[in-house]
């Protein structure tokens, strides 16, 4: 009987075997150095403040260890294994992929998390220790006096702690600087168990992540796609979905719920700019809604045409917003009243008309898309551009 010659090596390699386990604050040290980074296609920082909240509580307070962090080792630097690297959080683009360089697969946002802790990110600036609670909560207010700053009581220097209770009395006594002192020990040297591969593909990593998230999603796969471009000068998220969430949100808007939308919403509002520069005409299937994003096409545009995407979607929902704001119309929390007047303003980005702004307003108080199905909210945004 023949057996397949991959089937005997698959069974003489245990990979499990390659792991260990490191602190916190030795994982920390490797992103400050560089050593540790992310692979160019890894998607951005998606965690809430709430989240980054329930992973601190949870090394803090739970009887049982964080999963695993999975990081492919490059030894081999050529080109074919060695993916493009960035750093965390800024995401730069590394000059080089030297030998050793360990890339997470797997675990960017917990390490991130902790990483802002060490180094006292104004991210984490409003999660404090509560004392009195026994727990890291979310104070955006002014602190109390029996709340520390994460970013102190986790920082990468010891003295930044010490420093802090002793300008602050109701902390400054020898049981609570004390426990303090606990606490910050049993993070510092709390401990990840690390999944080690060496000199992955690119096309081994993304499947190796996709694995450990369930076999992956279609926004992950979005996400992966678009942070490839960093190669090119083209950092979506800073330039792009980071401007187009902060905007929404300025306007009183909070409709990205779950986490995931902060993408999906905006990368479909990116449709209508596609067609403006590709063809000029509307076709069906790229309305400005989550289920007709358009990655492929859009990361198959040149970097310029890309860019003058973004600034057209980002013109018109500037437009969007201050049309419903204007006109005192009321502020559904709901993407596709933003996304389809941005879709209308890319069309029509002279000044529209009187009549055009009186029918437009009917439309928005009369819409209705609850319970619609795709191709009926399809239908409702080609008959929108006819106004």
């Amino acid at each position: 009987m023949n057996i397949n010659k991959l089937l005997l090596e698959a069974a003489n390699l245990n990979p499990t075997k390659n792991s260990r386990q490191e602190y916190i604050f030795t994982l920390c040290e490797y992103i400050e150095k560089n050593e540790l980074t992310l692979p160019l296609y890894q998607r951005d920082v998606s965690w809430t403040l709430a989240k980054c909240v329930e992973l601190l509580n949870y090394q803090l307070l739970s009887k049982s260890p964080i999963s695993a962090i999975s990081i492919n080792i490059i030894n081999n630097t050529e080109k074919e294994f060695a993916v493009p690297q960035v750093s965390f959080i800024e995401r730069e683009l590394l000059s080089e992929t030297v030998r050793g360089q360990m890339s997470v697969v797997d675990g960017q946002q917990r390490l991130t998390t902790n990483y802002k802790a060490y180094c006292n990110h104004p991210d984490l600036k409003s999660v404090v220790l509560d004392l009195g609670k026994g727990e890291f909560v979310i104070n955006a207010e002014a602190y109390r006096k029996n709340q520390v700053p994460v970013g102190v009581l986790l920082n990468k220097d010891d003295n930044k702690l010490i420093a802090y209770t002793e300008k602050n009395k109701a902390l400054a006594s020898p049981m609570v600087v004390n426990a303090l002192l606990q606490i910050r020990n049993k993070i510092k040297t709390y401990q990840y168990t690390i999944n080690f591969a060496t000199d992955l593909t690119e096309d081994e990593q993304i499947n190796w992540f996709e694995v450990l998230n369930n076999a992956g999603s279609r926004v992950s796969i979005i996400q992966m796609r678009f942070s490839k471009l960093k190669a090119h000068g083209i950092d979506v998220y800073t330039q792009y979905t980071h401007v187009y969430r902060n905007k929404v949100q300025e306007y009183g808007y909070d409709f990205f719920t779950p986490q995931k939308t902060n993408v999906s919403y905006s990368i479909a509002a990116l449709n209508p700019a596609y067609e403006v520069l590709i063809s000029g005409k509307h076709s069906n299937n790229f309305a400005p809604i989550s289920s007709d994003t358009k990655e492929n096409q859009l990361c198959n545009l040149g970097p310029d045409k890309l860019k003058e995407c973004f600034e057209m979607t980002l013109e018109a929902l500037e437009r969007a917003l201050k049309f419903i704001e204007n006109n005192d119309l009321e502020k559904f929390n709901r993407s596709d009243y933003v996304n389809y007047l941005v879709g209308y303003f890319v069309f029509h980005r002279e000044d529209i008309s009187e009549k055009q702004r009186e029918n437009l307003i009917n439309w928005y108080n009369g819409v209705e898309f609850t319970n619609k199905s795709n191709t009926a909210r399809r239908k409702i945004y080609t008959d929108l551009l006819k106004i």
